[in-house]
């Protein structure tokens, strides 16, 4: 089993630092680390650096001996979910289940068939719960560069960020109009890759035709259809398996 990880705002430059705060109270409390074993502190954007505990103290603080700080590079191609906004508490689901898998960066999508819509203060409070999920999600998988959880888009703002991606790709089924498979498109070994997860009703004709005018296609997963908590989950692991990110 790998260390726990914990997250701190930034690495320190020297050897040897104090956890505390939640992070330490986990760390102490929870956990109940103790002299000798291992840890791994990093900032959630790439840089990192193993750890031995020296001591704790009290319920809430942990010293620990630092070896050299690392960073991981980012990974490429850099994967984006375009993720529409699903009921009650199944877009944390999406999320902490995307992150385990290794999404980059997870855009919240209010599309016109989304039962639930982000306004106002319950809109801001939806939003801190989703990066809360990814920032724990990314320490309980054991990752030091955590998705990006950016602010919740419309329909003409996901467009302009399709137009941009390297492969640009929306999932969608329609018995009428049969679309590619994802498991056999010609995927980019670099760049970026960006899907679009749509609601349970599933993308409107209006933002199917939006999305393919900036240049995204539709493509389906198989044979069965997916809710919209777990198809961003599946898109992900067949994407980090076919472009080798899981080699």
């Amino acid at each position: 089993m790998t260390a726990p990880v914990f997250v701190v705002d930034t690495l320190p430059d020297t050897r040897q630092c104090v956890l505390d705060g939640p992070e330490g109270r986990h760390a102490v409390s929870v956990k109940r680390l103790r002299a000798g074993e291992g840890v791994v502190l990093t900032d959630g954007r790439g840089r990192w650096a193993e750890g031995v505990v020296l001591a704790a103290e009290g319920k809430d603080r942990l010293t620990v001996e630092l070896s050299p700080v690392r960073e991981d590079p980012q990974e490429e191609p850099r994967v984006t979910v375009v993720q529409a906004l699903p009921k009650g508490d199944r877009g944390e689901l999406a999320v902490e289940t995307m992150t385990e898998t290794g999404v980059d960066a997870i855009v919240p999508w209010a599309a016109s068939r989304c039962i639930t819509q982000w306004k106002g203060d319950r809109g801001e409070k939806a939003l801190g719960k989703w990066r809360s999920t990814a920032r724990e999600a990314g320490k309980q998988s054991r990752r030091t560069r955590f998705p990006e959880v950016a602010g919740a888009m419309t329909t003409k703002q996901v467009a302009a960020l399709l137009a941009e991606a390297d492969f640009a790709g929306v999932l969608h089924e329609d018995r009428d109009h049969p679309s590619e498979a994802l498991a056999t498109a010609e995927l980019p070994a670099k760049g970026s890759i960006v899907l679009v997860v749509g609601p349970e009703g599933g993308v409107s004709p209006e933002e199917l035709a939006v999305f393919e005018a900036a240049g995204a296609k539709p493509y389906r997963l198989g044979r069965s259809v997916l809710r919209t908590s777990t198809a961003g989950t599946a898109a992900t692991a067949l994407v980090l398996g076919r472009t080798g990110r899981w080699s």
